[in-house]
């Protein structure tokens, strides 16, 4: 039994020699069947599927620098406008009186009649924001002139008239000779009075025609 099995052991190296060497390996095998189920087992193994990770997208964060400022309303400029501008104003008319020796005595007329001018005055106006500020007077030009009335008193002397001792420089009333004459219920002191009205057609050498020089004089008494 026992030179059965140790003619038997040749035998199986034989025959795993030549198992070997039909495989074509030039390497000595020297590992048993561990090493065959290594040699057929898969020659990698799958790697693991890497799942990317997202970059957070970074939040900008406002400087101190980068705050909006306050907003401030912008300041409203004044509208400034000058315009020219026209007005009119009258002139009064003058008063003169003349004699005429062809018209009787103490009679009295109008020959021409009055009548006021006109200037015109040229400014200029300023405005700011429609509300006026200035005003320049430019130029003022007289665009009527104005007519003087003509008042005419007859001197016209009667022989009678002056005989009677009335003064021929007065009509209308019978005016002294004297060395002074003052108008009735006035604050003259004489020596004489007259009642007015009176017209004066010469001179007027008592002085009864007061301030206003129109012609006639005592008109309040």
């Amino acid at each position: 039994m026992h030179s059965i099995r140790a003619a038997l052991v040749p035998v199986a190296l034989l025959a795993v020699g030549a198992l070997a060497t039909g495989c074509g390996s030039s390497t000595p095998t020297d590992v048993g069947e561990p090493a065959k189920l290594a040699s057929i087992a898969p020659a990698t193994t799958p790697a693991a599927v890497s799942t990317p990770t997202p970059t957070p997208t970074p939040v900008a964060t406002p400087s101190a620098t980068s705050e909006p400022s306050a907003t401030t309303a912008p300041v409203k400029q004044p509208t400034t406008t000058k315009r020219r501008v026209f007005e009119y104003k009258s002139i009064p008319f003058k008063k003169k009186t003349v004699t005429d020796d062809s018209i009787p005595k103490g009679e009295k007329s109008v020959r021409t009649k009055g009548a006021n001018g006109m200037r015109k005055l040229t400014y200029e106006v300023t405005y700011v924001d429609g509300v006026q500020t200035t005003k320049r007077l430019l130029r003022q030009d007289v665009s009527k002139q104005p007519r003087t009335q003509v008042t005419v008193v007859g001197t016209k002397v009667e022989e009678e008239t002056e005989s009677s001792g009335c003064d021929p420089n007065y009509s209308g009333a019978c005016v002294p000779i004297a060395s002074d004459v003052d108008c009735s219920g006035g604050s003259g002191n004489g020596p004489e009075y007259v009642r007015g009205p009176v017209y004066i057609i010469g001179d007027d050498i008592y002085g009864l025609d007061g301030n206003d020089n129109d012609g006639i004089g005592c008109e309040k008494s």
